[in-house]
């Protein structure tokens, strides 16, 4: 067993399919195929059922995955434990921000962050809270900056900021003439919200949720 056939192992697992799973770790779809299969045959176990299209993992399969995502992770922090001792900090860092404040909180750090870590491979992605959540337990996310809480037992949250709820009210809304607006001011029935998937929808939500005999 080797780090190369779990890593291709997971490339399969996420694409479902071996050729563009080759496509993925940079090897021909024979190679990739023949290395899986000595893997399973060392093992004496399927990791994939190969008569579903697309393929799909078996029982035994699922739980395979799940451990080979945890050694691959900790073989590639290795080499950061080792990076660290010989005072350099380098490397490939995948970063998800959701889309509500990317634009705005981008240009506040980045070239403070590249100027500091010029060896540092920043890698960014535009993605829902969901998507974060999803890629940070499968590991191909190293962090995230989302709209907490997120409330995941395996994710380990740190405030940067907190930011105001800024009530945008038209002329005729019963709400309109005041200067500031209370929780309890608030109801589910008149309020605009996004559509699901957005945190900012999911915020407004929990505040209606969270009021005390509240009409929402």
């Amino acid at each position: 067993m080797t780090i190369t056939q779990l890593k291709y192992v997971l490339a399969v697992s996420e694409h479902k399919n071996f050729t563009r799973a080759a496509e993925h770790v940079f090897v021909t779809q024979p190679t990739l195929s023949m290395q899986i299969q000595k893997l399973e045959e060392e093992l004496n176990i399927l990791i994939f059922d190969r008569s579903k299209k697309p393929i799909e993992l078996t029982n035994v399969g699922k739980k395979i995955v799940n451990q080979a995502r945890s050694i691959v992770n900790e073989a590639e922090r290795m080499q950061d434990v080792v990076d660290q001792e010989k005072g350099f900090i380098g490397g490939e860092f995948k970063l998800g921000i959701i889309p509500t404040i990317m634009p705005t909180l981008l240009p506040m750090f980045l070239k403070n962050f590249t100027s500091k870590y010029p060896k540092v491979n920043l890698k960014i992605e535009e993605l829902t809270t969901v998507e974060i959540i999803s890629k940070l337990k499968d590991n191909h996310l190293d962090a995230a900056i989302a709209a907490t809480p997120l409330l995941q037992e395996k994710i380990k949250e740190r405030v940067l900021y907190f930011e105001p709820f800024v009530g945008y009210v038209p002329k005729s809304h019963r709400l309109n003439s005041k200067n500031k607006l209370d929780r309890t001011d608030l109801d589910i029935n008149d309020i605009l919200l996004l559509e699901d998937g957005h945190c900012f929808r999911d915020n407004v939500v929990n505040i209606c949720k969270n009021l005390k005999n509240s009409q929402c």
